[in-house]
């Protein structure tokens, strides 16, 4: 049974700032040994990444069988049933449409003093995405971080994916290619991040790395991070529903076991402003636990991690959620958007009774990669941002140059830069002989 909090208590201040100090994100145990994998990477290249796919992957592979061929994805995704290879395109639509309203205009513009100024944007040369395999295999986030790289211009995108004993998922290869991706990698684990990060005879590095992964993977990227760039450091999933009592308890129960079915350290949050509510979610939390195939893992999640908060208004709710700062939230309130005018915090906010956090994992089309453990207080979905970077520029005229140049000149004396305030006096006393 998860925890139950109640704001009337008179120990809940201490209660609920023991729930949010159970935060699940760090760094790992595994450190040292990820530090070692990629050692060996930039020294050994394609000898290290061969070596350690045999070890972890049971797959004897050549420099060359690294690469998939465009054969061997295409046999893969062949064997994908029509009707999820017609989903994940309807997704893919969904996404690219979405992500294509983000796409920002470049800045141009001369101001009062006649200088011009702006700001130039431009895709990343190269991105490199990050896919689990094995039964950890989502081919819903091929799409959402291969379409904003597609969308944002990325010329090259390399995808890496471990494939035990040689198998490929169907509905990833699928994915890859409605997606466009072609250079994709039969490696997995920290050692796939540091083959990404500098490269190898076979693969050339990338600028940025995306893509969800285990723990070993996650300090893969937390370590190669400066020398390329990373969308972020993910931790375990999070939901966190905000209710009143005229939802259906199997609704709500359903979609707190979403998340908690990712992983036994995932954690789903019920606020609700009503206690027999509260008590009919709960209860059918454990029915609905009985029909889940990964009852084990989501049940593990929920007695360990899950929590259930009664507060006496929900006018209460928009301090606690921001305090959180979840993953997902979902307001499933009469009147969600005058909720959500007053929070701040959150990764992605699904509004209403009929929209489950799970249409966003798939269909919705803004991206399902969000900040975890609270980082939505400083940080952003995976977006088209994060495949562009920003060039800014300035032009100075003589005039333009007399009418700016002495504060700069002064700013630099008063630095003591001495070659700083020269570069702008030799110019400046061409114009007014000062």
């Amino acid at each position: 049974m998860a925890r139950r909090l109640n704001s009337a208590a008179a120990g809940f201040a201490a209660d609920f700032a023991a729930l949010l100090a159970e935060r699940r994100a760090g760094t790992s145990g595994n450190a040292a040994k990820v530090a070692g994998i990629i050692a060996d990477v930039r020294a050994r290249g394609d000898d290290a990444l061969i070596e350690y796919t045999a070890r972890f992957d049971g797959l004897d592979l050549s420099a060359a069988e690294l690469r998939l061929s465009a054969s061997e994805i295409g046999a893969a995704a062949a064997e994908c049933p029509a009707e999820t290879r017609h989903a994940l395109a309807f997704a893919a639509g969904r996404i690219e449409a979405f992500h294509q309203q983000q796409m920002p205009e470049d800045l141009d513009y001369t101001d009062a003093s006649g200088v011009r100024l702006g700001a130039r944007w431009g895709a990343l040369a190269a991105a490199g995405l990050y896919v689990p395999g094995g039964t950890a295999a989502y081919p819903s986030s091929v799409l959402m971080n291969a379409i904003p790289a597609k969308v944002a211009g990325v010329a090259r995108l390399v995808m890496t994916v471990p494939t035990p004993k040689g198998a490929l998922n169907p509905a990833v290869m699928a994915a890859a290619e409605i997606a466009g991706l072609d250079e994709i990698y039969r490696i997995g684990g920290a050692q796939a991040i540091a083959a990404l990060a500098y490269g190898s005879a076979t693969i050339q590095p990338v600028d940025k790395i995306v893509g969800p992964g285990n723990e070993w993977v996650a300090e893969a990227k937390r370590q190669v991070f400066g020398t390329v760039g990373i969308d972020m450091i993910a931790g375990p999933s999070e939901i966190l529903v905000v209710a009143d009592g005229a939802n259906e308890a199997e609704w709500i129960a359903a979609d707190l076991l979403s998340q908690a079915e990712h992983d036994s350290a995932a954690q789903a949050i019920l606020i609700t402003d009503d206690g027999d509510f509260a008590d009919a979610v709960a209860a059918a939390v454990e029915k609905t636990l009985e029909t889940l195939p990964r009852r084990d893992i989501a049940g593990e999640s929920w007695r360990t991690h899950g929590a259930i908060i009664v507060i006496g208004s929900l006018d209460e709710a928009p301090a606690l959620v921001d305090r959180i700062a979840p993953e997902h939230l979902e307001l499933a309130v009469a009147e969600p958007e005058a909720l959500f005018a007053r929070i701040t915090h959150a990764g992605a906010v699904f509004l209403g009774r009929h929209t489950p956090e799970a249409v966003g994992d798939y269909v919705a089309g803004p991206n399902h990669v969000l900040p975890t453990s609270g980082s939505a207080r400083f940080s952003s979905g995976l977006s088209v941002y994060d495949f562009l970077k920003r060039t800014s520029f300035a032009s100075c005229d003589a005039e333009g140059l007399a009418e700016i140049g002495p504060a700069a000149r002064t700013l630099a004396e008063a630095e003591g830069l001495d070659a700083h305030a020269l570069s702008l006096a030799l110019r400046l006393k061409g114009e007014n002989g000062n």
